[in-house]
């Protein structure tokens, strides 16, 4: 917003900076959050049980893996965000992952690119979930990482915070794309 347009909108010209900045931030936050950049997502469910399968005991997977991802729960959803000072899902997973030296792409249409498909009867702790969370979505636009049961941990944007989920809830169930697990190096290089 220009100086006169500013003014023409009954806007100072010393708030025309500041009123920009915020349109601009809403024009962000519009735009879809995670990965879903020109599709707006369907509202995430609010959380119910915080208690997590992992937390009650051990199962196969990476549970070093689930254990950074837990935490963090509590870290806000930061639309962009790679860092414990904010996080959109594929930057949590990205993050939690680069923890233990496992390098992931950036985006989330490319992490379910990754790894070796998987079930979701076969889920293990650590594997990622992917999910088509916008509108007539049929792509990969939302990624958390399965904790054990039937629970996983993410950083959704509706309520802000890096939580866990249950993936036979409704919302999660009806959006469910498919799961992969990621082969160290040395395995995949081993097979070959």
């Amino acid at each position: 917003m220009g100086p006169v347009t500013a003014v023409k909108h009954g806007v100072s010209k010393a708030a025309a900076p500041v009123a920009a900045g915020v349109l601009l931030v809403l024009g962000l936050l519009a735009s879809g959050g995670c990965a879903a950049r020109g599709a707006m997502p369907h509202p995430f469910p609010s959380p119910s049980d915080q208690r997590t399968s992992a937390e009650r005991g051990p199962s196969a997977g990476n549970p070093a893996v689930v254990g950074t991802a837990l935490a963090l729960r509590g870290v806000p959803y930061l639309n962009g965000g790679t860092t414990p000072r904010g996080f959109d899902c594929s930057g949590f997973t990205q993050y939690v992952y680069a923890q233990h030296g496992i390098v992931l792409p950036r985006d989330v249409r490319t992490q379910f690119q990754q790894g070796v498909a998987t079930g979701a009867g076969e889920l293990a702790v650590g594997d990622l979930i992917f999910f088509a969370t916008a509108r007539e979505a049929m792509d990969a636009t939302h990624v958390a990482i399965a904790i054990g049961g039937d629970q996983f941990v993410h950083a959704p944007s509706s309520s802000g915070v890096v939580r866990v989920e249950s993936l036979s809830a409704p919302y999660w169930s009806a959006r469910y794309l498919g799961a992969r697990r990621l082969v160290p190096a040395r395995a995949a290089a081993a097979r070959n």
